[in-house]
């Protein structure tokens, strides 16, 4: 690994995306992905803060060794870090979090929440404490960092945030309180974007592939991960896609997409044009019937940019009648 980073060190100035100057956290960074995150950022310049409880992947237990580790492999290999443990689902952790990239470092510029835990189960067997798990480390976790992170970007007029969903959400068997948590991270990114617009913050989202702990399965055979992972599974391969949305350049904000696996590609939420009543008269179940496949079609579908831009298109009928 030091060889390999001290590869990339040299070959930094035919890197047109640097990020000198720039302080990031990354949640989750102990290990997996967000170690390959935390060593790309700081590769490239930025001073990172590796953040990470060290709990197994549910949730349990604590181990500040995993950020550390990061932390000495980045700082032999030349870069600038510190370990933080906080717990980001609290509201103190991720307050403490932010805090420690201003109090080392001056500023905040950057933020990954990629911390997470996993509890496969599906219902009935799935219940509130398992839901609330998921909600309080995907959902909480990324808020509190993000409350915590957000007046220091509004005063300095500039942030990035790169916010952690999972084609999870599309729907599998057994993992229901990790599918809502990180479908519910979407709703909350798309709603920041719209206030971080005028303020020079861009907040998008990643939706990794790799071979990490957090694809394995307890019972249904998928295989555990695997060292080194398979080619084009490795961490490494979703790294350059968080780099450059973390970065200057990147000037699109609200949107989702996929990384690694070999492949890089982006998920969008989209309405189809529908229905439209020749009349004005109170619909029926049986005119929405007859006309399910013109609902359906997706001819001329369109993504809506926010919530008044979808309502302006979908309301549109009015201001012509």
């Amino acid at each position: 690994m030091h060889e390999q980073l001290a590869g990339l060190r040299k070959g930094l100035e035919m890197n047109e995306y640097s990020f000198d100057g720039r302080v990031a956290v990354v949640t989750g960074a102990g290990r997996g992905i967000g170690r390959a995150y935390a060593h790309l950022l700081a590769e490239r310049g930025a001073s990172v803060v590796v953040n990470d409880l060290g709990g197994t992947m549910d949730g349990e237990g604590t181990d500040p060794e995993p950020a550390r580790s990061v932390v000495a492999e980045i700082v032999d290999a030349g870069g600038r870090a510190i370990p933080q443990t906080s717990d980001v689902s609290t509201v103190g952790g991720g307050q403490a979090l932010i805090g420690a990239a201003i109090e080392e470092f001056g500023r905040i510029d950057i933020v990954v929440n990629n911390a997470g835990t996993i509890r496969w189960a599906g219902l009935p067997e799935a219940d509130a404490d398992n839901l609330e798990s998921h909600l309080a480390v995907h959902v909480r976790g990324s808020f509190n960092t993000v409350r915590a992170a957000w007046p220091h970007m509004i005063a300095q007029e500039y942030g990035r945030i790169v916010m952690t969903t999972s084609t999870g959400m599309f729907g599998l068997v057994d993992n229901l309180g990790y599918a809502t948590a990180k479908a519910a991270v979407i709703g909350m990114t798309r709603s920041l974007k719209v206030a971080g617009d005028p303020h020079g913050i861009k907040i998008n989202l990643v939706a990794p592939c790799a071979d990490t702990r957090m694809a394995t399965h307890p019972s249904d055979g998928l295989a555990k991960v695997r060292h080194p992972a398979p080619q084009q599974m490795e961490p490494e391969q979703v790294a350059p896609m968080v780099g450059f949305l973390a970065h200057d350049a990147c000037s699109v904000s609200g949107e989702i997409f996929l990384a690694g696996g070999g492949r890089f590609a982006r998920i969008f939420i989209a309405a189809t044009q529908g229905y439209l009543p020749p009349s004005r008269q109170p619909p029926t179940i049986e005119e929405v019937a007859e006309n399910w496949d013109t609902i359906n079609d997706e001819t001329g579908y369109y993504v809506p940019a926010s919530l008044m831009d979808w309502s302006a298109h979908y309301m549109s009928h009015h201001a012509r009648r």
